[in-house]
């Protein structure tokens, strides 16, 4: 994983992700969101934690395509480009 996110200066509050249960059919959905959120507070490592997915898991691929496109759509710059560092790490991976 990039160091760009990871906080090196973050406090001892474990970070929280709103997810349903794992056997939901919207687990892997909301695995994504959880990852790219992590990302952008800079604590990937407690949402890869909390998914039990990794950053750039192909797993995720296509949620992640879809919440970029919707981050597109809604004008959410930082989303869209958070979006875009996953997918292509998941091209890395192949």
């Amino acid at each position: 994983m990039s160091r760009a996110f990871v906080r090196e200066d973050r406090d001892d509050t474990p970070a929280r992700f709103d997810l349903p249960a794992p056997s939901s059919p919207d687990f892997d959905r909301a695995a994504a969101w959880a990852l790219l959120e992590g990302a952008n507070r800079g604590d990937s490592l407690a949402a890869e934690s909390a998914t039990g997915y990794k950053w750039g898991d192909p797993r995720l691929r296509d949620h992640v395509e879809a919440i970029r496109e919707h981050a597109h759509h809604r004008g959410e710059s930082r989303l869209e480009q958070l979006a875009e560092r996953y997918l292509r790490s998941v091209g890395e991976e192949r």
